[in-house]
């Protein structure tokens, strides 16, 4: 168990604030080196200057992680990155706004190579906390995520008021009672309240 890569997948309705997230574990230096599976490269809008090196789809950032995009097969990329172990000392996945994140956690369960090498540590959504009431009216993807994730961080808590965060946050727990949830502005949080948590689990989903 202990020498499987922890994986954290990374989901959040469109304009969460996923990017910023993602873009601060790419260039901040935080003394952790994590390999970071996106869907596009263009889309994170990554500073050119923190890339150090590019070998096909893997981008090496100038603060020890590597950047990759998914093109095709979340399988593949994985088993790609494995053999590159030693590299890294975690994987992140980032999934799209309008994604699901179940058929990307049941990937590390379905895929005995992929089981044997990785283990699934958490599921961490991002919310708007301003418009996730809206969302959730009417897009079931985010409510899929809210409903999967063990760690919930609620970003843009300055857009709203007291009240209106005591909702959002109530809205949030009739859906995913279990969940840790964090507040943040500009998705500004410790990266160490969201990656190696150890926190998922499987018989909840079930």
């Amino acid at each position: 168990m202990s020498n499987k890569i922890p994986v954290t997948v990374i989901t959040g309705y469109l304009g969460a604030g996923k990017t910023t997230l993602l873009n601060r574990i790419l260039s901040e230096p935080h003394g952790r080196r994590y390999a970071v599976i996106v869907n596009e490269f263009g889309e994170i809008g990554i500073d050119n200057d923190l890339v150090v090196g590019a070998d096909e789809e893997i981008f090496e950032m100038n603060n020890g992680c590597i950047c990759c995009t998914v093109r095709g097969d979340l399988i593949r990329i994985i088993e790609g990155l494995m053999r590159r172990r030693g590299k890294f000392d975690a994987i992140i996945v980032e999934t799209t706004g309008l994604a699901d994140p179940a058929p990307v956690a049941q990937t590390f369960f379905v895929d005995a190579d992929v089981k044997d090498a990785a283990r699934l540590d958490a599921v961490v959504t991002l919310a708007d906390a301003k418009f996730l009431s809206e969302r959730l009216k009417d897009a079931p993807e985010a409510k899929s995520q809210i409903a999967f994730a063990d760690v919930i961080v609620l970003n843009k808590v300055d857009l709203v008021t007291r009240a209106e965060l005591s909702e959002v946050e109530a809205r949030i727990r009739g859906i995913n009672p279990y969940a840790v949830l964090h507040r943040s502005v500009k998705a500004d949080i410790p990266l160490n309240l969201l990656l190696d948590q150890n926190a998922f689990d499987l018989e909840r989903i079930l």
